[in-house]
């Protein structure tokens, strides 16, 4: 609010004048004693009646023309607008509105990077998408999409307004990661199709997806992209805690600090640290104000129970702090100090959390690479940084208390199994185990008795292969990079029989439609199994891209199923097997204890139950009667605040901007002449009733 429109309301401190000027008649009057005036019969005294408020309605008038005449001042300065979108000459518009609702949009707008008092990013964009949302018109098409990883499709196209409006009521906020790209697809795909030849997608973002040094946001050629608001761009430092696990009298608390967003974009901070951390300096240089003068606590309730210092160069580190004997269970890890994002300074902190262990049994005489090192198996899941613990294993255990431990298991090209190997890996996988096996021409030549039912069912073959090449259209599982395998020709290819695909689900098949990756269902757990070994000698496969899609893939599955007791928010459990599952988040104070649950929605897709936790922090699981605790913690990218660039093309003139509402100072001015006009009716009133009580008098 500039000086001047402060000046013009200040005005309206005048209405106090004729109160005042009421308060000083109140005072009383001097009495004097007169003895004659005892013979005369007492009247109310003048003075008196004149200190009392005699017309309240000529003197609201009064004080209402004052305030008016104030509104009046600054109604020329003052410009109610919202965001419009610009049409072209009135015709209809289909509108993909994206609002992001990811953990940074929790930041409040303000300098330095520090927590402001304001309304969060979030609320703003949620306003903004409201705003356009009555802006709409009969004959407009509409569709939300949220573009908190992974991103979802809130409402599909409609030219129900009235469903705009309440699907936007229904969204809130969360502490996903940040899925522009996925979110922008979406769109796309929601506005393909209909008839309005204007479709524009409205990005409300604070464009922090962790991914700085990616191609700038634009439109396409019959698809607009616009983002209207220049003030949600991510700004500001943030220091969050990703991971909180404790084990004996030990916490291990993993902090990370984000780089300053006003900095360069450079390279994504996770994939220069698994090129070797080249980035890593600069980070550390631009994130120092982030960690400085911040300390890191273990809090029970009220009381500190360990506290260590952050290094003021600190970027992404795991601090251990001693806990003393008899500490209680539940405990609290807490950033002290603000930052741009309050709700990522506190996490519970859980016993034997722990990474992700992941078996792999490996035959490194035939799996190996010309250049050295470990199998690309091993290779592939540590390039992947994927939170997850590898051991390998020289072969598979006979009992199933050894794979107990481990969440995934992944054999390569094993000449079947024994019985008991066999009752052990399906005693295992029943109980929630996710397996993955390939199957290569040691599998098909299994000594007597070995085998693998019933993990995969029927006889497997080795044969030179028939079709080269996968058809990327049936390899969707794989994502994008599925193309790079319609090319790839191995020397040979295992086959099965048709009983291995009955009840299982076919991910990706050969161009001549035989099966290549298989997912089968067995209790609680899952098997995959692939008709290609992972030798270099065999195919390539093991060295494309669409390799580490698949560990990915499998890798989640893994956790998913409960493999660990720690989940990043937006991620799903997955509850095969179970028939009574109930989870639910537990509200946490101060460390003193629960004070409230939330139960969250459990879901069927394809036939298999599924919870999808939106926010960080500690939840019960119930499944089918038998408790366990997990935590959910905020994803670490989504700690980088920088901003992705917005090509000019998204941020034209053409495409709307803010319009100002109706100016109303006409309407006041009305007001004030029929104030004026009542005023002087009053006046006039009161002066004919003033002779007439004089008379009567």
């Amino acid at each position: 609010m500039s000086f001047v429109t402060l000046g013009a309301l200040l005005v309206a401190l005048l209405v106090g004048a004729p109160v005042a000027a009421h308060l000083l008649r109140r005072r009383r009057a001097e009495e004097r004693p007169f003895p004659p005036a005892r013979l005369v019969p007492p009247t109310p005294p003048t003075a008196r009646r004149r200190s009392l408020l005699e017309d309240r309605a000529l003197f609201a008038t009064r004080a209402v023309s004052v305030l008016a005449l104030a509104v009046l001042g600054a109604t020329p300065l003052l410009r109610c607008s919202h965001l419009a979108l610009s049409r072209r000459a009135g015709a209809s518009v289909a509108l993909a509105i994206v609002v992001d609702d990811s953990l940074s949009m929790r930041a409040r707008p303000g300098a330095g990077g520090v927590e402001r008092a304001g309304p969060a990013r979030f609320e703003r964009a949620l306003t903004a998408a409201r705003e356009l949302a009555g802006g709409l018109a009969p004959g407009d098409a509409a569709a939300l999409v949220l573009a908190g990883a992974p991103a979802r499709v809130a409402l599909a196209s409609t030219t129900n307004l009235t469903a705009v409006t309440e699907a936007l009521a229904a969204v809130t906020p969360s502490d996903r990661a940040t899925d522009l790209d996925g979110a922008l697809d979406l769109a796309r795909d929601l506005l393909r199709g209909l008839p309005q030849s204007d479709k524009r997608i409205v990005l409300l973002s604070d464009l922090a997806d962790g991914a700085p040094g990616a191609p700038p946001i634009s439109g396409t050629p019959d698809i607009a992209t616009w983002v209207p608001l220049e003030e949600l761009e991510a700004a500001g430092e943030d220091c969050g805690i990703v991971r909180a696990d404790r084990s004996s009298q030990k916490a291990r608390i993993r902090v990370v600090c984000t780089a300053a967003s006003t900095a360069a974009p450079g390279p994504d901070p996770a994939a220069a640290e698994r090129d070797g951390g080249a980035a890593a300096p600069a980070a550390s240089a631009a994130g120092a104000s982030a960690a400085a003068g911040r300390s890191l606590e273990v809090r029970a309730g009220d009381a500190v129970l360990g506290k260590v210092a952050l290094d003021p160069a600190l970027r992404a580190e795991e601090l251990t702090i001693d806990l003393p004997s008899g500490a209680p269970e539940l405990l609290l890890a807490v950033l002290t100090g603000g930052d741009a994002i309050a709700e990522d300074d506190r996490a519970p902190i859980i016993s034997a959390g722990g990474p992700l262990s992941i078996a792999v049994v490996v035959d490194p005489a035939t799996t190996h690479v010309e250049t050295g090192g470990p199998p690309p198996l091993e290779q592939a899941l540590s390039a992947l940084d994927l939170d997850a613990q590898i051991r390998p294993l020289p072969s598979v255990p006979e009992h199933a208390d050894e794979l107990a431990a481990h969440a995934g298991l992944i054999v390569d090209d094993a000449p079947g199994f024994t019985p008991e190997v066999r009752r052990s890996l399906a005693a295992w996988v029943e109980r929630g185990g996710v397996a993955l096996l390939t199957l290569g021409q040691r599998a098909a030549a299994a000594p007597l008795g070995a085998g693998f039912e019933p993990l995969v069912p029927g006889v497997v073959r080795w044969s030179a292969s028939p079709a080269p090449g996968l058809d990327p259209a049936t390899a969707g599982w794989l994502g994008p990079s599925a193309a790079g395998l319609a090319d790839v020709a191995p020397r040979g290819r295992a086959t099965l029989g048709a009983e291995a695909s009955e009840g299982a689900e076919v991910l990706a098949r050969w161009t001549d439609g035989a099966p290549f990756l298989v997912r089968r269902p067995l209790g609680r757990g899952v098997v995959l199994f692939m008709t290609l070994p992972l030798s270099t000698e065999e195919s390539d496969v093991a060295l494309r891209p669409a390799f580490l899609s698949l560990l990915d893939g499998f890798v989640g599955a893994a956790r998913a199923r409960g493999g660990a007791r720690r989940l990043a928010a937006g991620e799903a459990w997955t509850f095969d097997g179970y028939h009574d599952v109930k989870v639910e988040r537990v509200r946490v104070d101060r460390g003193q204890g629960p004070v409230g649950r939330e139960a969250l929605p459990v879901v069927e897709v394809d036939r298999r139950l599924r919870v999808s936790p939106p926010l960080a922090g500690l939840y019960e699981l119930t499944l089918d009667g038998e408790r366990s605790t997990r935590v959910v913690s905020v994803p670490e990218r989504e700690i980088d605040l920088r901003p992705r660039r917005v090509a000019e093309s998204a941020r034209a003139a053409e495409l709307g901007g803010m319009s100002a509402s109706i100016d109303g100072s006409p309407y006041v001015a009305l007001l004030l002449l029929a104030l004026l006009a009542a005023e002087l009716l009053l006046r006039a009133l009161g002066g004919r009733r003033e002779p007439a009580e004089t008379q009567a008098s």
